[in-house]
């Protein structure tokens, strides 16, 4: 983390322009000597490596400063982006997974449907996600009016479920064909295992020796699926998150960034860094709880 965060707050040190900057383009009054007492009192003046020293020692003060662009402190705006993309990830990844899965076991387990497993997860897997929203949108929200085409819920509860199904279906459909192909590559390869055959031969039957014995064995790539999958979605469901107008953490780095608002980018990334790591942590202590030979190494 603090090596990510010395590298963010560099790159984003060395954009063109400085808050300073925007501020005297949009208001003209402001002179040159303005410009120099608001730079030595927001220290920009300063060279980068004492910035960076002096804002990573508030971070960990829990300071995280104020927006410039919303005006209003950073934890104030980072907070309800982060849960609102949390539960789109949440609600996408499980879907996605428990499909793509469901899909390998079948492949796995019936060789003759792995042909049709594989035209879904490449459909699934090449449809630009932008194009499957729009469709979405037309059939369910325009053409039979079941659900809303975007926004979220002002009144909460059971009904902000309705404006969640377009988004998390539209991410699911889009990431099912790792978790489908990855399943059904493992599970098939711990199928021809002799302790499968062994398994058999005690009279389990067909969908205990695929749940029970051969799926834990086999579920390792897909954990590191699902860890990577994580992180990747909470600072990349840009599209999905403009598409249906959800206020997320994709749309927020995007503004933040463009609009060189230098601690709402840097607070947010490092977010978007923190749950990827808990999330590949969390994957290997699943792994370990699954597989006892990683227990022994």
């Amino acid at each position: 983390m603090a090596i990510l965060s010395f590298a963010m707050f560099l790159l984003i040190g060395l954009m063109p322009g400085d808050p300073i900057d925007l501020a005297i383009a949009g208001d003209p009054r402001l002179t040159a000597e303005d410009a120099a007492r608001l730079r030595a009192l927001h220290g920009l003046d300063q060279p980068l490596l004492a910035r960076y020293a002096a804002w990573a020692g508030g971070l960990l003060e829990g300071r995280f400063g104020h927006s410039r662009l919303f005006a209003q402190p950073v934890a104030d705006i980072i907070a309800p982006a982060l849960v609102s993309t949390l539960v789109l990830l949440g609600g996408a990844l499980l879907l996605a997974g428990g499909i793509g899965i469901a899909l390998g076991l079948l492949a796995a387990a019936r060789p003759r449907l792995a042909p049709a497993v594989d035209a879904i997860a490449i459909l699934g897997q090449s449809a630009p996600s932008f194009w499957l929203g729009i469709l979405l949108i037309i059939l369910f929200a325009v053409t039979l009016g079941w659900l809303p085409a975007g926004g979220m819920s002002e009144t909460g509860g059971l009904d902000s479920l309705r404006f969640l199904v377009l988004p998390v279906a539209t991410l699911a459909i889009a990431n099912l064909a790792a978790y489908a192909r990855h399943s059904a590559a493992a599970v098939g390869l711990t199928l021809r295992e002799p302790w499968i055959t062994a398994a058999r031969a005690r009279g389990n039957g067909e969908a205990r020796v695929l749940l029970r014995h051969a799926f834990p064995n086999a579920a390792v790539p897909v954990l590191q699926v699902a860890a990577l999958d994580a992180g990747a979605l909470v600072g990349g469901a840009l599209i999905t998150e403009t598409l249906f107008a959800r206020p997320g953490m994709g749309k927020l780095i995007y503004d933040a960034v463009m609009g060189n608002d230098t601690n709402l980018a840097l607070v947010a990334l490092l977010l978007v860094a923190l749950v990827t790591m808990l999330a590949t942590l969390a994957a290997d202590l699943a792994q370990r709880a699954l597989d006892p030979r990683l227990r022994d190494a």
